[in-house]
């Protein structure tokens, strides 16, 4: 498979994997979309909930892709997450 780790704990992946214990996944992109397998630790993380108020305001809670979606670059989400 596919995957490497990206900075900051956060696996990245263009293949759908398992989702470990203690992680979820989100999807980040503006034209095509990244999977993105995150700690549950981030979530307390003031500027992840900003972003999951983005989504939220942008989406709703209904996502196509089956799992939460941040509409911005994959380069400042990366950044954000470090």
């Amino acid at each position: 498979m596919n995957t490497k780790l990206a900075k900051g704990g956060c696996q990245s992946s263009s293949h759908v994997i398992d989702v470990p214990k203690g992680h979820f996944s989100v999807y980040v992109g503006e034209n095509s979309l990244k999977r993105f397998i995150v700690p549950l630790v981030y979530l307390k993380h003031p500027s992840f909930k900003t972003l999951l108020n983005l989504a939220g305001e942008e989406f709703g809670y209904a996502h196509p892709m089956g799992g939460l979606t941040f509409p911005c670059k994959e380069e400042i989400f990366i950044e954000l997450i470090l």
